[in-house]
């Protein structure tokens, strides 16, 4: 599409539409304008009824290191997702997707769990919302365990909710240790198709104690 030559930009509305056709975006790196459109043959999902985490993170989680907040600094958190890493020189964040991330945060259908210590952001993640489905982009950390709080958090808030799928995009080796699966493609779009029928609510008052006592891990303890 196109208007006097130039391309329309891509509206926040039109991306959720995408999304909910089991599409999602990706940059090849931070400079790159073009947006490429993925829909994998194989889509990792973290079952929200199948989440642990291993014991020291257990502990961790009720030694409460961080101050774990929602929505307070979201274009901080997508920023800091799409600096580069040692294990990850090239991000596929780019600023087309920062600004339309921004507009979904806007109209109530992006979010961010951060973890903050001594006043600094030093882990965190986001994600796009839609029916019962949360989308999650990418998560960042500064400080040990932080993402991993963050991404607990995440699936308390979201089972509170009454979310019922929680999207990862791909399976990787540090989704999997909290029993992040991959599906085919069919499945994950029924399994999409339902969630978007459903109606889900991201903040749902505060979290207590027992929406962070998670299923213990017996595959790692460490």
């Amino acid at each position: 599409m196109s208007q006097g030559g130039q391309p329309t930009p891509l509206t926040p509305e039109l991306l959720l539409r995408i999304y909910a056709a089991g599409i999602f975006p990706m940059a090849e790196d931070a400079d790159d304008p073009a947006l490429h459109w993925i829909d994998p043959e194989h889509r990792g999902i973290l079952p929200l009824d199948g989440f642990h985490v291993s014991r020291s993170l257990q502990k961790t989680i009720r030694r409460g290191p961080f101050d774990v907040r929602t929505d307070t600094a979201f274009e901080a958190t997508v920023a800091a997702c799409a600096e580069p890493r040692l294990d990850r020189p090239t991000t596929w964040i780019n600023g087309e997707i920062r600004r339309l991330a921004g507009r979904l945060f806007e109209m109530g259908h992006a979010h961010s769990v951060e973890c903050w210590h001594g006043g600094c952001l030093v882990g965190g993640l986001y994600g796009i919302s839609l029916g019962g489905a949360f989308f999650g982009e990418s998560m960042f950390s500064r400080a040990t365990d932080a993402s991993k709080v963050a991404l607990c958090h995440l699936v308390a808030r979201l089972r509170r909710g009454g979310y019922a799928l929680l999207d990862t995009q791909f399976l990787t080796e540090h989704l999997a240790q909290f029993g992040a699966i991959e599906i085919p493609r069919a499945e994950y779009h029924d399994r999409l198709a339902a969630a978007l029928a459903m109606t889900a609510e991201f903040y749902r008052g505060p979290l207590e104690a027992g929406d962070l006592a998670f299923r213990q891990s017996f595959t790692q303890t460490s």
